[in-house]
């Protein structure tokens, strides 16, 4: 399975590190981008880069995730232009709306926090790695907001919505990142829209170390077991575990475009 990437994990959450890059190895991986949380915490992300190396490749990106935006405030676009700028940043976020844990009080907070990764985002061409988890009226709304005043890259990380959400995004130029959910059996909707999404805008993830794939449920998840999401996924769309590989590494390569293979 040489060639998948993991689009979506958090090294920094797991218990160990290199136990899970040597698992990697051994599945095939041929790279992960591990995704920040907490743009206060981006040193984590950045001293992950250490991990990089010619066998496993580990990218990473920076930002603060919508359930924490009443912790810390982001800085200013132009010091966050500063920070992306290095080596090995391919992406900004995660970021987005989340309406399951943020109330209505931190709406308007995730809302404003959203649009100054995207402000990056146009600023420095790194695609956005979005959340969205009950939220589909207001993502499409403030993405087409957003997308009216220039476009940006992004992809919406852990699909787990339906086709108004996906057909939104993909009207918007937007990439489809699949993750555990994908193999869950009360998932068919999301496995719908997988079936149908165009293949130049898939991607896989796990999300690690959380929503493991069946069959590896209630075990924590690692970026090896992105190779469970994408086999269910080229059994939905009915083609060979090859062209998944090369499909969604080529798709990987060229959303975001500081990763070099």
């Amino acid at each position: 399975m040489k060639g998948l990437i993991d689009t979506h994990c958090h090294l920094d959450r797991l218990d160990a590190v290199e136990p899970a890059l040597s698992q990697a190895r051994e599945a095939g991986l041929s790279g992960m981008i591990t995704i920040g949380t907490r743009w206060s915490e981006r040193r984590k992300q950045l001293d992950l880069l250490a991990c990089d190396g010619p066998s496993m490749r580990v990218w990473c990106a920076l930002g603060t995730h919508p359930d924490h935006v009443g912790e810390e405030e982001l800085p200013g676009c132009d010091e966050m232009v500063a920070v992306l700028d290095h080596p090995g940043v391919v992406a900004i976020g995660e970021t987005g709306l989340d309406y399951f844990h943020g109330g209505e009080e931190t709406r308007s907070a995730q809302k404003a926090s959203f649009r100054r990764h995207i402000e990056a985002s146009r600023k420095t061409g790194l695609p956005v790695a979005i959340h969205s988890r009950m939220a589909d009226e207001d993502m499409v709304t403030l993405l087409q907001e957003e997308s009216e005043k220039g476009a940006f890259p992004f992809l919406i990380h852990c699909f787990a919505s339906g086709p108004y959400l996906a057909k939104a995004v993909l009207e918007l130029g937007g990439y489809l990142s699949f993750s555990g959910l994908l193999t869950f059996p009360k998932c068919e909707e999301i496995r719908a829209v997988a079936r149908d999404a165009p293949s130049e805008r898939l991607l896989v993830e796990t999300d690690s170390p959380f929503l493991a794939p069946v069959p590896k449920r209630g075990k924590p998840n690692t970026p090896a077991f992105v190779a469970y999401t994408a086999e269910r996924l080229a059994q939905e769309r009915g083609v060979s575990m090859e062209r998944i590989i090369d499909q969604t590494r080529a798709n990987t390569a060229r959303l975001f475009t500081e990763l070099v293979l």
